[in-house]
């Protein structure tokens, strides 16, 4: 299995109001030059979205919120793995983890129907450079 591991950042952002905000903040995020390596999205109510973010430069998403009134709670730390998809490969990168002490508690994955597959891990801040390290090092 041929994979890439890195940690990442993401962000917590809640919009409100009319449909189609979460539309108009990333169309003004990316007019601003902020480039998203991954997105969720999430209702939390009936006018309400959750976006977590993980911005490419999360510097330059910070100071662009900043300077336009965007809340964000974060940075918070993450695993980003990338790589070539084949049966049992998430399972492997779990076993990897789990003989490490290290608990996911969240995850979320996608393939990209021509043979890779990216990866986001959530852990607790506190095992995030130690699940990067012991991903590294098996890659």
């Amino acid at each position: 299995m041929s994979y890439n591991a890195r940690r990442v950042e993401y962000f917590y952002a809640t919009v409100s109001g009319e449909p189609g905000e979460a539309y108009e903040l990333l169309t003004n995020l990316a007019q601003l030059g902020v480039n998203f390596l991954a997105l969720t999205s999430v209702p939390v109510g009936p006018r309400s979205l959750q976006l977590t973010l993980f911005p490419e430069d999360p510097q330059k998403l910070q100071s662009v919120a900043q300077g336009s009134g965007l809340h964000l709670n974060g940075p918070h730390p993450a695993l980003l793995v990338q790589g070539t998809d084949e049966v049992g490969a998430l399972a492997r990168i779990h076993h990897r983890l789990h003989d490490a002490g290290i608990d996911v508690y969240a995850s979320s994955g996608v393939t990209d129907g021509q043979g890779h597959f990216g990866y986001l891990i959530y852990m607790k801040p506190k095992d995030a450079d130690r699940a990067a390290k012991v991903l590294t090092q098996a890659a």
